[in-house]
């Protein structure tokens, strides 16, 4: 299982890099769950990356607006995002959340084909009124994408397993699999449910708050030694 770890500047990037994280994130968390941050933090984090690691990047707890989204996705691409990550938190419907990604995956792989495309939905999406989150492997396969994940879109501690239970988790993680994709899952990961779930197959997780001292993902600073020990869980057993 892949870890990805969400920094939200240059800083914090390189205790994500050096704790050998695998995905390196850029994110914006006074923005959202998915929250953008700038193209030039983009790209100066690319630039200090690995080449042989990746880097995410997130481009909002987006609207209905396909053509904006396409738009900010073509901006993530082309600063040296690998992963365009698009959190559908605006969209009410199948046939929304699949226009907005649909648009994104065109402008995203007429730049590179070989750029990945996340689609995003919330195990909490009953509290902002966002699309179903059962629906979002029929979204990811039926517009395209690489990923489809989960994560929540109300920070306030409640977890991605406070909301679906390990039953529905598990069914997500092996829709998602039967399409043929891959599936990310975040939402205040904690490190005791890292076992959990490589058991159900998770590819990638996501993980900021934990990664952060007091884990606080608004207020605290990813650190390496932080890093290093959920690195260490996520690579448990694999060979």
């Amino acid at each position: 299982m892949r870890i990805l770890i969400s920094p939200k500047d240059i800083e914090e990037a390189k205790e994500a890099i050096e704790g050998g994280a695998d995905i390196i994130d850029v994110k914006n968390p006074l923005e959202g769950s998915l929250g953008a941050n700038f193209p030039w933090v983009i790209r100066e984090i690319r630039n200090i990356t690995p080449k042989d690691r990746l880097v995410s990047a997130t481009v909002g707890d987006v609207p209905y607006k396909p053509g904006t989204v396409a738009l900010a996705a073509v901006g993530a691409a082309i600063s040296g995002a690998d992963y365009i990550k698009v959190g559908l938190y605006g969209t009410k419907s199948y046939r929304e959340a699949v226009d907005v990604m649909n648009k994104v995956v065109k402008a995203v792989k007429e730049i590179d084909e070989n750029k990945i495309v996340v689609a995003a939905g919330y195990a909490d999406a009953y509290r902002v009124g966002a699309v179903d989150p059962l629906i979002i492997p029929k979204v990811a396969r039926d517009s395209g994408c690489d990923v489809a994940m989960l994560d929540t879109a109300v920070k306030d501690g409640k977890r991605l397993f406070d909301h679906l239970n390990r039953e529905l988790i598990s069914e997500f993680v092996e829709e998602v699999h039967n399409y043929g994709l891959e599936c990310a899952l975040a939402g205040s990961i904690r490190k005791e449910d890292i076992p959990v779930l490589k058991e159900i197959g998770c590819d990638i997780v996501g993980i900021r708050g934990a990664a952060c001292t007091k884990g606080d993902r608004n207020n605290g600073k990813i650190k390496k030694e932080l890093v290093e020990e959920l690195v260490k869980l996520c690579k448990n057993g694999d060979k």
